[in-house]
């Protein structure tokens, strides 16, 4: 994994399948953020305290905005994140914001199930998914 920021924001995190920019200089910021992710890994941290400036549409940032709500632990289907963005009727858009999530696990898109609980599409592959599901299922 990676992390990129711009100034005092985090903007990106690079999950081991996706692809990456070269790396630089690690700030204090990126040391931070490796820290709380250190932690959330281990079980000992349930919500990140960092600034982040995820870029996209107002429709992607509504998503997102709506994934940061959604509490350690829990789930919620790709219909009731449509419908709390107040687009009930657009499950496959917030698919595809979700698939387009630069901060994956700090705005928790592995927290979004299909309408049955099954697990569907992740961008950092379903393996991770299930995994980072079950590591806060346990804690």
């Amino acid at each position: 994994m990676a992390l990129e920021c711009r100034g005092e924001v985090l903007t990106a995190l690079y999950l081991p399948c996706r692809p990456m920019e070269a790396a630089g200089t690690e700030t204090a910021l990126l040391a931070r953020g490796r820290e709380e992710l250190l932690e959330y890994f281990q079980g000992k941290r349930r919500s990140f305290d960092l600034p982040l400036d995820p870029r996209g549409t107002a429709f992607q940032r509504a998503v997102w905005e709506e994934l940061a709500r959604v509490p350690y632990g829990q789930v919620v289907t790709y219909g009731e994140l449509a419908r709390r963005v107040g687009s009930p009727r657009a499950c496959r858009a917030v698919g595809q914001a979700n698939h387009r999530n630069p901060l994956p696990i700090f705005l928790p898109c592995h927290r979004v199930v299909g309408a049955k609980g099954t697990l569907t599409g992740y961008a950092g592959g379903l393996a991770l998914k299930e995994y980072l599901l079950e590591l806060e299922k346990d804690g």
